[in-house]
């Protein structure tokens, strides 16, 4: 592999930060695990699985494509995720109360119905596509890498989300309370803020 394990690890915590950020999936998931218990949020886990690797590979390959093209495009890219990693973590600490809105499309009863959610909410999650087509490329140099690269990258962003879901949906009372709790969501949004700066405060030296 080209990629070290450093920016590996590095990129794994940023999908980490990604996932404690509550949004449409984490509604998703708390809404289908109370109307049908585990068995109903797992299928949405793993539509939301599918997504994840999608917008890698698309992200990764589309990128690729315009680094050949472009030299120099690569830094561009980098500074480019430092600066909307500073700007996200920012407006997660400023708009920390706020609460995040339902979908009830997504909570539709049914295992195929529960892929299908996952799959949907991941591909027009806003948060999703800019850390997968904004993000990612400033985490490794895209011109350099080999299929090795590729299936480690796309494994990180199916696996970090995945586990996390399947914990979520495994313990759905207490995640209720912290999505019912001003008090509660109010830390979880400052903490993860304050984790996306400091992730793009280290981004430029590794």
């Amino acid at each position: 592999m080209t990629v070290t394990y450093s920016d590996l690890g590095l990129y794994a915590f940023a999908l980490l930060i990604l996932f404690l950020t509550p949004g449409p999936v984490w509604l998703a998931m708390l809404a289908r695990s109370l109307s049908g218990g585990f068995k109903a949020a797992w299928p949405l886990a793993l539509g939301v699985v599918v997504g994840d690797v999608l917008w890698s590979l698309l992200a990764i390959l589309g990128v690729s494509w315009i680094v050949s093209e472009f030299e120099g495009f690569l830094t561009v890219l980098r500074w480019v995720a430092v600066g909307m990693f500073l700007v996200m973590g920012a407006l997660l600490i400023r708009h920390a109360d706020k609460q995040i809105a339902a979908d009830s499309r997504l909570t539709r009863p049914g295992m195929w119905a529960g892929f299908v959610a996952g799959l949907v909410v991941i591909l027009s999650n806003p948060k999703a596509i800019l850390f997968y087509m904004g993000f990612l490329p400033g985490f490794f140099d895209l011109s350099g890498l080999r299929l090795p690269d590729i299936v480690a990258i796309c494994g990180i962003s199916a696996v970090v989300p995945l586990v996390g879901n399947l914990i979520l949906g495994a313990s759905i009372g207490a995640v209720r309370k912290i999505m019912t709790a001003p008090k509660a969501l109010r830390r979880m949004n400052i903490s993860a803020g304050c984790l996306l700066i400091f992730v793009a405060l280290i981004l430029p030296f590794v």
